[in-house]
């Protein structure tokens, strides 16, 4: 099993529209093969964590190098800066 998490600092008072951004996009992760299951867990003080759980980390890294990846993530860009607090952060475990 392969887990990675990323943390978001969201800017207070943004706390909803980014959940609502999270929660409506295309993630595309039942296409992929060794894709487990994503949560978003909401954290105090404004924290975020995409939860994603892989068969593998050869199977994460499909995904990195994948089309669905670079579509679930084209909309990154438009998410506005200020509604962040700091930048986020990636933690991989085995």
């Amino acid at each position: 099993m392969y887990i990675v998490m990323n943390r978001f600092e969201v800017a207070e008072g943004r706390e909803e529209e980014f959940e609502k951004i999270w929660r409506t996009r295309d993630s595309y992760l039942q296409e992929v093969e060794g894709f487990r299951e994503f949560h978003l867990l909401r954290g105090a003080g404004g924290e975020f964590i995409s939860h994603t759980t892989w068969e593998s980390k050869p199977a994460f890294d499909s995904w990195v190098g994948s089309e669905s990846f670079q579509k679930a993530h084209a909309r990154a860009s438009v998410t506005p800066a200020e509604y962040f607090s700091g930048p986020s952060k990636v933690s991989v475990y085995d």
